[in-house]
């Protein structure tokens, strides 16, 4: 007699979660949030009501559902957390992004042609890492030194190996011991100040440069930026930012002809050099400053060039904004007790960054940086993607358009009459109900995200022109 294959716990559970009489509804709802791997629950009701007459037209009850409630995507950034929705937030950054390089989303598509520059602003040097570093796609040597020197420690202070770039020592410094962790720590957690600075001393420069007072620039020039922060291997942040002049008006007004990109870059670099930031004056003072490897280039029109063109630009931008301080060897959750860092799957420069933020937070005069708070994100508290505000379309205006075309269609489908001012209201009340997947869902909800992925990546190929 031959004996059925052994399976393994997880598919059994999602053969047992496929058989229940629920599980057709749930696995709709599942595809509706795009292959969320942390879906909400919901429980609440929604009426639509024609407000001449009285008439209900539409009631929709979480009591009515098989599965007694509503599933929405949870709506996180982080891939680590869900890969679903921080592709939704990526394709979201990608526009915001690009509309105000080539215009288009309520942008005009003149913009293409105001000077426009894609900056890079890193922090400085806390000590000597490992690093990956290439020439014509042939990695070299991390840090060669004939001398062979070794530090006060006795580490040695070269390196010859050839790291790749997916070497898990890229990053982690030659000696912890003279790694300046409290440096380090402290710039992470002013960096989004030092940005801050940055855009107020921008303009200034630009009227001195110019010759004239902040007050006439206003009247002639303004200034718009997106930016997003990056985790470097080495655990610092540092923010790639476009950076554009337009006319007084915004991006559709046209700045004057003597607003160049060279200008722009001149500005911008000379605004970098002069910001500070004092982080403490205990035991000594501590001045926070950008590093020296500032990059500032065009962005060209064109996708063909092998210069930094707008479409790069935005992809970039966007692949970063779905990122955190995971991709630096740390973790993606708050850590509340220091008890519980030395037990973290984390690398061991981490963890020392991560041991400086609660040792840190324990003194008066950082009393008030909240580095204990934001530990698990080495310090850094900032926003992780930022724009002016004319610079384009806003992350909230794009989720409403996606929710006004959704609710367009579900109308259509319950044939319902479309939304006409004062004529109907939509009363909702909801309640939280939970989150997260459920015994045996994990497998159904990755292999709706994985269809849908491919279902797009499908569309964009089939949406593009062919060649010639």
């Amino acid at each position: 007699m031959n004996q059925a294959p052994s399976l393994a716990p997880d598919m059994l559970a999602a053969l047992h979660r496929a058989a229940m009489p629920d599980f057709a509804r749930w696995q709709r709802m599942i595809y509706a949030t795009g292959g969320c791997a942390q879906p909400v629950r919901l429980h609440g009701e929604r009426l639509t009501v024609d407000v001449r007459t009285g008439e209900v037209l539409d009631v929709y009850r979480t009591a009515d559902e098989p599965t007694g409630f509503l599933l929405t995507a949870c709506g996180n950034r982080r891939a680590s957390r869900c890969p679903a929705c921080s592709e939704t937030y990526r394709d979201d950054t990608y526009h915001l992004i690009i509309s105000g390089l080539r215009g288009g989303k309520g942008v005009p598509e003149d913009v293409s042609g105001h000077p426009r520059v894609f900056a890079t602003f890193t922090a400085p040097s806390f000590g000597a890492v490992h690093a990956h570093r290439e020439r014509n796609g042939t990695p070299l040597p991390c840090r060669p030194r004939r001398d062979r020197p070794v530090c006060e420690h006795g580490q040695p202070e070269g390196c010859g190996r050839r790291h790749e770039r997916d070497d898990p020592q890229a990053g982690q410094p030659l000696c912890a011991s003279c790694y300046d962790y409290r440096g380090a720590v402290l710039w992470n957690a002013h960096a989004g100040e030092l940005w801050r600075r940055f855009t107020q001393a921008l303009p200034s420069v630009l009227a001195r440069l110019l010759g004239m007072s902040r007050a006439a620039l206003r009247r002639t020039l303004r200034l718009s930026y997106a930016k997003v922060a990056e985790y470097q291997a080495r655990g610092l942040v540092h923010f790639h930012a476009v950076i554009r002049l337009d006319g007084p008006e915004g991006p559709a007004d046209r700045p004057p002809d003597w607003a160049t990109v060279a200008l722009l870059d001149r500005a911008i670099r000379e605004a970098a050099g002069q910001v500070v930031v004092p982080a403490s004056d205990v035991p000594a003072p501590v001045l926070l400053r950008w590093g020296d490897q500032l990059d500032v280039r065009p962005v060209y029109i064109s996708a063909e060039l092998d210069e930094v063109s707008d479409q790069r630009v935005a992809a970039y931008v966007a692949k970063y904004a779905t990122k955190g301080a995971e991709s630096a060897g740390t973790v993606d959750r708050p850590i509340r007790r220091v008890e519980d860092v030395a037990g973290l799957a984390v690398t061991e420069h981490a963890r020392r960054m991560i041991f400086t933020c609660f040792a840190l937070s324990r003194l008066p005069e950082y009393r008030d940086v909240p580095l204990k708070q934001w530990a698990h994100m080495l310090g850094y508290r900032g926003h992780f993607s930022t724009k002016s505000r004319r610079y384009s379309i806003t992350l909230g205006e794009l989720r409403q358009a996606r929710a006004d075309y959704r609710a367009e269609q579900a109308r259509s489908i319950l044939g319902l009459p479309a939304p006409d001012g004062e004529e109907t209201v939509t009363l909702s009340q909801w309640r939280y109900a939970g989150n997260g997947l459920r015994h045996g869902e994990a497998l159904w909800a990755e292999l709706a995200r994985q269809r849908i992925t491919t279902a797009r990546r499908i569309a964009r190929e089939q949406e593009q022109p062919e060649p010639g």
